[in-house]
């Protein structure tokens, strides 16, 4: 903490928003408290006024769709040499060169849950949260390779202690505490548009997180990655919170992103085939030589509608947010002195605040402000090779994102149920379906039992009876 008094600090705070034009936040201050004032001029300290004086005046800009976009070649589900890039995966997790990272900065708002998104129960039978499901993969990772695997999770400055004490009350659930670090992701301004700062209250300016590409530069910033490096890890297997069935890590991918032709061992993602032209998922295109990703929001109609001669999508590889990324990228990408720079995206948003002039708070029906985030996927303009593979939409991708319908809980359980069916189906078992193929019951695999479907074979299964509930 600056050893300067209270004072001295808010009159270089003052300074610095002059500067800037920016003076209106410290309208209001004189009623806040000598607490909220320093908790204020610490907000301001965090603030880097140039780079949001320079977002603000650029305006954003329209996605350019490059003259040369093809679609990103991509490796498939099962590559020449499967079994030797997986042995080479597990060597690298053996060697505790790799490491899990999770985004986890989301609330369970729009779940109708009250608390962080990873305190979700996911799993179809016994509700494990989302947390619990991650920490038993690499619990059961552990004990496979003998290693302790470090695991990093990005919180918010919302969730932050919530997360903390979640853990703590579960005991890590099994995990070395001393494994673990967790850390809030950055946060960036909101700016009206005359590109003013806004105020959430007096003494609060209105900020937001800066987007999970933003965890890369929280990484840097909160000496994760000087923790990782310190501990021998050369890879990070980066996964969102919302998606209870990814691999956490999984030794093929590993593999894949160290070994393969290629790959530049930069950064690797996984794809799953797009289930029709407007699925609201970014694409994965090839440009110059070089991987991108373009959301779908971005992507003309003429390329999203594009087929092959055999009627299926041409630019089909859907983005899922697994990557894995080196530290040493990383370590390059988000150095102060680095020229290369990810972008920020400009994203209109209604952003309730207080009115400086009249004291009012102002919820706005309409957008009104500009909030700045990075995507993570950008991180590939500056990859010199960036592999992509192709992953199963059951064995993979099951995220819980809404209260209902698609990507809900409901449909993520359903999801989990056919996938350990096709586990068990592949070790010999007879599972009971509907007429229209859906498993009837529910099943759900406990990752010590199986982390994937190779786990199960030769190994006898429960017998599951239709209709029943069937956990082991």
């Amino acid at each position: 903490m600056s050893t300067e008094s209270i004072t001295q600090r808010l009159d270089a705070v003052v300074a610095t928003l002059q500067k800037h034009e920016q003076e209106h936040l410290t309208r209001g201050l004189e009623s806040v408290s000598a607490d909220e004032l320093e908790s204020f001029v610490e907000q301001a300290e965090s603030i880097d006024f140039e780079e949001v004086s320079a977002l603000a005046s650029s305006g954003g800009s329209a996605v350019g769709i490059p003259a040369d976009l093809q679609p990103a070649p991509v490796i498939p589900r099962h590559p020449e040499g499967e079994e030797t890039f997986r042995s080479a995966g597990e060597e690298l997790i053996r060697r505790g060169e790799i490491a899990a990272f999770t985004v986890a900065g989301g609330q369970g708002t729009r779940l109708g849950w009250n608390g962080p998104k990873g305190t979700f129960p996911a799993t179809p039978i016994t509700g494990k949260p989302l947390f619990r499901v991650f920490a038993e993969q690499l619990n059961a990772i552990d004990e496979r390779f003998d290693v302790e695997t470090p695991w990093y999770l990005m919180t918010s400055p919302l969730n932050d202690a919530a997360t903390r004490a979640f853990f703590q009350d579960n005991n890590h659930f099994g995990r070395s505490p001393e494994s673990m670090l967790l850390f809030p992701q950055g946060v960036m301004p909101a700016v009206d548009d005359d590109g003013r700062i806004l105020l959430e209250a007096p003494g609060v300016i209105a900020v937001s997180p800066d987007g999970h590409g933003g965890s890369l530069r929280a990484l840097t910033r909160s000496g994760a990655l000087d923790h990782a490096a310190s501990r021998g890890v050369k890879h990070l297997s980066y996964f969102q919170v919302d998606n209870p069935t990814v691999h956490a890590i999984d030794p093929l991918f590993v593999g894949l992103h160290a070994t393969h032709p290629a790959s530049s061992k930069e950064m690797s993602s996984k794809m799953v085939p797009k289930i029709s032209a407007d699925e609201k998922v970014g694409v994965f295109c090839s440009a110059g030589g070089r991987t991108q990703v373009i959301e779908y929001s971005d992507l003309p109609a003429e390329h999203a509608n594009a087929t092959n001669d055999d009627g299926s999508l041409r630019f089909i590889a859907g983005s899922i947010a697994i990557h894995i990324l080196a530290i040493d990228f990383i370590a390059r990408l988000t150095s102060t002195e680095s020229e290369s720079v990810m972008p920020f995206h400009h994203a209109r948003k209604k952003v309730p605040f207080w009115n400086p002039n009249d004291g009012t708070t102002v919820t706005p029906t309409e957008p009104n402000g500009t909030k700045f985030e990075m995507f993570v996927f950008d991180a590939l303009e500056f990859v010199e090779k960036g592999l992509v593979y192709e992953t199963d939409r059951v064995e993979e991708f099951a995220p819980i994102k809404n209260a209902e319908g698609g990507d809900s809980a409901e449909s993520s359980g359903r999801l989990q149920t056919e996938r350990a069916a096709r586990w068990m189906e592949a070790a010999g078992s007879k599972i009971a379906r509907n007429d229209d193929g859906t498993v009837n019951g529910r099943i759900e695999v406990a990752p010590a039992t199986a982390l994937s479907a190779a786990d199960l074979a030769g190994r006898p299964c429960p017998e599951f009876d239709p209709g029943s509930d069937l956990v082991f």
